[in-house]
């Protein structure tokens, strides 16, 4: 077995029962689930993940976006173990005015369990807008959204448990909706899932700490080259997931190794995941709330200056959109242009910085462990002398 989808045809013909129980790879699915392309066919509340499929393997490819998608909803519509689950609330907003992208679904595990599932950032401008707004807003309109969605189903499903989760951004927006929930919700929660989501301002990591909230109850996974899922602080456990892709790649979800019931894990990441997060770290510290908003506009006011809404678009037409974005940079304000070309320098330097720390203690490491193989060396050589001495006495 590899990937979810091979879980999928190997486990997909087993309810859920009391026995083969709901795990964190059904989790990681469903997880998934909320990406795909709802608003491209006519959807119902209480449609089954079967009726979904039948609807969904008829759209083309290019509808979906990762690869892996459309199979994914085919194997999920042939799976005794999903096919007959139904599904709820199905919401999906992306507000350029506001800033906000947001999604949900519900899926209803049994007559005891529902689990909600956050959409992630898709390929839009606005959408990875909202999640770099992330560095310095209190909070970003899909995380309010999210708990206004958690709230919305709690009380709709009064009689029901809860299982949160979500990828990428979804599952920060799971985070946080558990964080922020009332306390009658937070206590029916049973488990919240992330997959690879950022972390949390200074801001929240404090609402954490005082609210006293049960951590246990939230898991993050993240892969072993982890870009986004080291962004900003985390507070919460995580466990590390083998990827088969590299760097950034490694978000994609299936890529994640699984073996039977689990993910496949690790237990370190590599050396450029840890100085990636060194250096966003260290760079946002020294960066004050009023100036993140600014580098993170201006970055923005560039690409929406080649009348794109999504990052393929501009992609296509690169020749173009690279003539329009230096275009609007001649147009920056001078002082801003400083700040923005002077934040830059400093997350270069700062990430050199982190590169030749992170060589210079491997290499004090290898000479300290060559000096003792040297010393175990010489001291074997004097107990053979000695050895030697003592026979031709």
């Amino acid at each position: 077995m590899d990937n979810i989808n091979k879980y999928l045809v190997w486990r997909g013909d087993i309810p859920f029962s009391a026995k083969y129980k709901f795990n964190e790879v059904d989790s990681m699915i469903l997880a998934r689930f909320s990406y795909l392309p709802f608003d491209k066919i006519k959807i119902k509340n209480n449609d089954t993940i079967e009726e979904i499929s039948q609807k969904m393997v008829k759209l083309d490819d290019n509808e979906f976006i990762y690869n892996g998608d459309k199979e994914l909803i085919k194997n999920l519509g042939n799976s005794e173990r999903f096919k007959n689950l139904i599904t709820s609330d199905f919401v999906n907003t992306n507000e350029i005015e506001v800033e906000k992208q947001f999604g949900a679904i519900t899926i209803h595990l049994s007559n005891k369990e529902l689990y909600i599932s956050y959409v992630g950032t898709d390929f839009s401008i606005n959408g990875w807008k909202e999640d770099c707004n992330m560095a310095f807003m209190e909070a970003v309109p899909c995380q309010i959204s999210g708990k206004k969605y958690l709230e919305k189903i709690a009380k709709k499903y009064p009689e029901k448990k809860l299982r949160i989760g979500g990828h990428s951004k979804g599952g920060n927006v799971a985070i946080y909706s558990y964080i922020m929930a009332p306390t009658d919700v937070q206590k029916r929660v049973i488990k919240v899932y992330n997959y690879d989501g950022p972390g949390f301002n200074k801001y929240m990591i404090n609402n954490i700490k005082m609210n006293k909230l049960n951590l246990n109850k939230i898991q993050s996974y993240i892969p072993q080259e982890s870009i986004v899922g080291r962004m900003l602080k985390h507070i919460e456990k995580y466990k590390v997931v083998k990827s088969n892709e590299k760097g950034i790649f490694q978000h994609d979800i299936h890529s994640w190794k699984v073996v039977k019931d689990d993910v496949v894990t690790l237990d370190t990441l590599t050396d450029t995941s840890e100085i990636v997060n060194e250096t966003l770290t260290q760079w946002l510290e020294n960066i004050p709330l009023d100036r993140r908003k600014l580098f993170v506009n201006l970055i923005f006011d560039l690409l929406y200056s080649t009348d794109t809404l999504y990052f393929e678009d501009i992609s296509k037409n690169l020749s173009t959109s690279i003539v329009k974005i230096f275009k609007s940079y001649r147009n920056i304000d001078e002082k801003d242009k400083k700040i923005f070309t002077d934040m830059l320098k400093l997350f270069i330097s700062t990430y050199v910085e982190r590169v030749k720390e992170r060589e210079s203690s491997k290499f004090n490491l290898k000479k300290e462990e060559y000096i003792e193989k040297g010393k175990n060396k010489i001291n074997e050589l004097d107990k053979k002398i000695k050895n030697m001495k003592k026979a031709k006495k």
